[in-house]
């Protein structure tokens, strides 16, 4: 059984409409902390082996509208931290367990024009890092897969003469296949990979005439 939760229950149904007997549907949000707690009773009633981590908000935002910048963070940073930090220890107690994070490639360096949804995204790089580090330490059968997403074709992909945007049916493919390898770190597409790289030796003179 797959227990789909988030804010927008009238998604969460069309979902469980598409495929009855093999979701659920809850709804729930990261910036909610009694909402978040729903959590435990899941993994109450029954083991659960797997766990993605999707949640995120971003906006272009030059002008530094700190509304829209606390929107980002209570979302990607503190509402993000809230729910790795329960399920990570709940799959501790079990003694296993898989949790995937939907992180981007965005968080290996800042962005002019979304300031904060770069910066949270480094953020969630570290902490999961950092969550891949006490897994090791504590058993094998505890996974932690950061996902670092380059552009895919939804409403988050904002902003003029965009590149290499992806299908949702091809980066999904790419996820299921890193998860079923276990990957620790996985580029979606692979070739943002690539991109990652150039943007983390890039130097910042070179690097500022880009934005």
């Amino acid at each position: 059984m797959v227990h789909a939760l988030g804010r927008r229950i009238e998604k969460l149904n069309s979902l469980k409409t598409e495929f009855p007997e093999l979701i659920e549907v809850h709804t729930m949000d990261v910036t909610d902390e009694d909402s978040v707690r729903f959590l435990n009773r899941l993994f109450d009633a029954h083991p659960i082996d797997l766990v993605f981590h999707c949640a995120g908000v971003g906006a272009l935002n030059p002008q530094l509208d700190f509304a829209m910048e606390r929107e980002t963070l209570d979302t990607n940073v503190t509402g993000f931290t809230k729910v790795v930090d329960l399920v990570f220890y709940r799959m501790v107690q079990q003694g296993s367990g898989h949790l995937v994070v939907i992180t981007s490639v965005g968080g290996h360096r800042g962005n002019l024009q979304a300031p904060a949804y770069n910066a949270s995204k480094a953020f969630q790089i570290n902490y999961m890092e950092a969550l891949s580090i006490r897994a090791a330490g504590i058993s094998k059968a505890i996974c932690v897969t950061d996902i670092r997403a380059g552009l895919t074709d939804t409403a988050m992909a904002k902003g003029e003469g965009l590149f290499w945007v992806a299908s949702v049916a091809k980066v999904a493919k790419q996820i299921m296949n890193a998860v079923k390898r276990k990957k620790r770190v996985a580029y979606v597409t692979h070739r943002w990979g690539l991109i990652a790289l150039l943007m983390r030796l890039l130097p910042f003179p070179m690097y500022r005439r880009l934005q």
